[in-house]
Order: structure tokens, then sequence, then C-alpha cells
């Protein structure tokens, strides 16, 4: 049982890095030369880099926000585990925390389809996805992995 319960939890912090990552870092869609991500849109000329803040349509604030969301939820869903495996009964399951984790991979599959499906009208056709996006993806099926888990699994003494 002690294996299970570090097994879970790695697999939450692991989900809980990748959200922090993909929503803190700038490297959403990348060019030959430029970068940009929720926050700045980088590009680098004549060996200088340059950052000018982000987008402010509607849209890019939907997806910073249901990232974020999904940050804080991913925590709040930690702490929660932490706190129901010391007060649980035995045989009691860790719903709140499982729910709360399953809000958190809903938020970051949101915030990712939205940028997805908004990326095409201002992204050049050069562009690729960068490694904060893939990052985002990945952190959507192992935090709903997780909080699938959490929703099935019983304390036992």
């Amino acid at each position: 049982m002690l294996l299970l319960l570090l097994g879970i939890v790695l697999l939450h912090i692991a989900a809980l890095v990748l959200l922090f990552v993909s929503t803190i870092v700038n490297t959403w869609v990348e060019t030959s030369g430029s970068s940009a991500g929720l926050w700045l849109n980088c590009s680098t000329t004549n060996g200088g880099s340059h950052c000018d803040p982000a987008n402010t349509s509607e849209w890019i604030q939907a997806v910073q926000a249901t990232m974020i969301l999904s940050v804080i939820f991913s925590v709040i869903s930690l702490f929660l585990f932490f706190c129901q495996l010391f007060t649980l009964q035995k045989g009691g399951r860790f719903f709140f925390t499982g729910i709360f984790q399953i809000l958190a991979s809903l938020f970051v599959m949101s915030g990712a389809t939205i940028y997805t499906v908004k990326n095409a009208d201002w992204v050049p056709e050069s562009a690729s996805y960068g490694y904060a996006y893939i990052l985002a993806w990945v952190a959507f099926p192992l935090a709903l992995i997780s909080g699938c888990i959490y929703v099935i699994l019983r304390k036992r003494e």
C-alpha cells in the first residue's frame, strides 16, 4: 500500500511540475527566430533578443486563466490528499482529492484546446508548437489518470 501511495504521489507531482512549466515558460509556438507563449512574445534579431507582452485578446486570457486554474486545483488536490491521508476513515475514498485533480485536468485540456483552435488565426504556417504546449498536453492525461486513481483508491490501515 505504501508503494501504491508513493507512486500516486509521484504521478501527481509529475503532473503538477508539467503544469507549472507549461504555464510559466513562453515557448508555446516557435519559429526560426522567435517564440510565443502565454505571457511574452520573444524574437531574436542581430544577436539580441526582444520580448513584448503577449496578445491581450480574450482567447489568450482564457488560456492563461485555465492554465492558472489547473495549477491551483492540482496544488489544492495534493494538499487535500495529504489532509485526507491522515484524517480519512479506514475504507474511505479520496473523492475530494480526485475531483479537484480531474478538474485540473479538464482546465488544462480546455486551455490547450482553445490555444490549438485560436492559434491558427495568428501564427504563420512555418511555426511549430513548442515544448510548453506539448507539456500541457502531456500533463492532461497524467492529471486525469491520477484523479481517477484518487477516486477509486480506498484508504487502508
